[in-house]
C-alpha cells in the first residue's frame, strides 16, 4: 500500500511538502505515512484516493483498477 501512494505520487511529479499542502498534514508525518512506519488515518485515505481520483481499495491494493468508483445515489427525503 505505502509503495502505490508514494508511486501515485512521484507519478504526477508532486514533492511530499505539495501534498502536504493539499491534505494540510506535515511532511515529516507524511514521510513516516509513505515509509509505513505509521498507519494511515481514514479521513487522510479518503483525502488521497480524492486526490488521486482513485478509490482507497486501489490505494490499500486490495483493487488493481484505478477508475473511482461510481459515486452513490443521493437518497431522497
Amino acid at each position: 500500500m505505502y509503495e502505490r501512494i508514494r508511486n501515485m505520487r512521484e507519478d504526477k511529479d508532486l514533492s511530499q511538502e505539495k501534498l502536504c499542502e493539499y491534505l494540510n498534514i506535515k511532511q515529516r508525518i507524511y514521510s513516516d505515512y509513505e515509509r509505513g512506519k505509521l498507519d494511515i488515518p481514514t479521513a487522510l485515505l479518503i483525502g488521497l484516493a480524492d486526490f488521486h481520483q482513485t478509490s482507497i481499495d486501489y490505494l490499500l491494493g486490495r483493487a488493481d483498477q484505478k477508475a473511482p468508483y461510481p459515486p452513490r445515489a443521493q437518497k431522497r427525503s
